[in-house]
Parts: structure tokens; sequence; C-alpha cells
């Protein structure tokens, strides 16, 4: 199992979206996501691939994961591998 680390931005965006009483389906949807992170992080579900675009960006390989699919403006998890058994995800977007 991976810990699961935060990033100050990653944090917001989840802690606005489980306030968010319209967002509960989504915030179910979050949750069950980073746990399926946490235990296996190439879970089919989660469609896990780089984000190329991003690894310029920070000098970090940045994966992104599926929290939605076959959804208008579906969201997703950004994140990377910090450290030998973490994961720091680094935003939970709509996708870009």
């Amino acid at each position: 199992m991976f810990k699961i680390k935060w990033t100050p931005t990653a944090e917001n965006q989840y802690n606005e979206i489980k306030d968010d009483n319209l967002k509960k389906g989504l915030f179910k949807q979050i949750k069950k996501a980073i746990k399926f992170l946490s235990i296996n992080p190439r879970h089919p579900s989660l469609n896990t691939h780089e984000y190329e675009t991003l690894i310029q960006q920070f000098g970090e390989k940045v994966f992104v994961a599926y929290i939605q699919n076959q959804t208008p403006s579906a969201y997703r998890l950004f994140f990377y591998y910090s450290s030998k058994g973490e994961i720091t995800i680094q935003a939970i977007t709509k996708h870009p």
C-alpha cells in the first residue's frame, strides 16, 4: 500500500468538493479513486498514465488517474511518486 500525501492545492480542492452538497457523488468517486490509488496505482479503472505536459513544469514524472470516465468535463487526479511507498496528489481537477 502507498501512503497518500497532499499538496496544499490538492488538499484545498479535496476539501472544497467535500464541503459542496451538490458534489456528494463526485466526492464519493474521489474517495474511491484515492483508495484504488493507494492500493494499486495501476488499477484498471484509474487508467493511469504519464502526463508529459507537466513533467517539464515540475521536474517529476507526473501521472494522471481517472476519477470519472465518459463524463463531460470528467475529473482527474494528478499525482507523482514522492518517495518509496508514497504518492503525492498534486491536483484534483476537471480534465484539461
